[in-house]
């Protein structure tokens, strides 16, 4: 996984119950990203993408808009250090 890098992104609005963990994990699979998708008990949804420089910031990009009904305020980014051990995308649930 040689330039690969791991992001953890807290997405902070209107971004539960409006299908944004759905979609988010539609786009990570289209760019071929690993990693995860969670809704938070503070309201946030919290995701860690893994992938290529390029990957990542179209998907942090996309990140703003999200689904039709999603309403993003904020999206706080932090480089994680090592790669979390990821073979794939998912939702977390709980």
């Amino acid at each position: 996984m040689t330039n690969f890098h791991a992001i953890q992104l807290l997405i902070t609005g209107q971004v539960q119950g409006v299908g944004y963990r759905r979609w988010f994990e539609k786009e990570a699979l289209r760019l071929q990203l690993l990693g995860y998708v969670r809704n938070l008990p503070t309201g946030a949804v919290e995701a860690v993408i893994i992938g290529q420089d390029s990957q990542l910031e179209e998907m942090i990009r996309h990140s703003y808009v999200g689904p039709l009904r999603a309403e993003v305020s904020s999206i706080q980014q932090h480089m994680l250090d090592s790669l979390p051990a990821m073979t794939d995308f998912k939702i977390l649930r709980g």
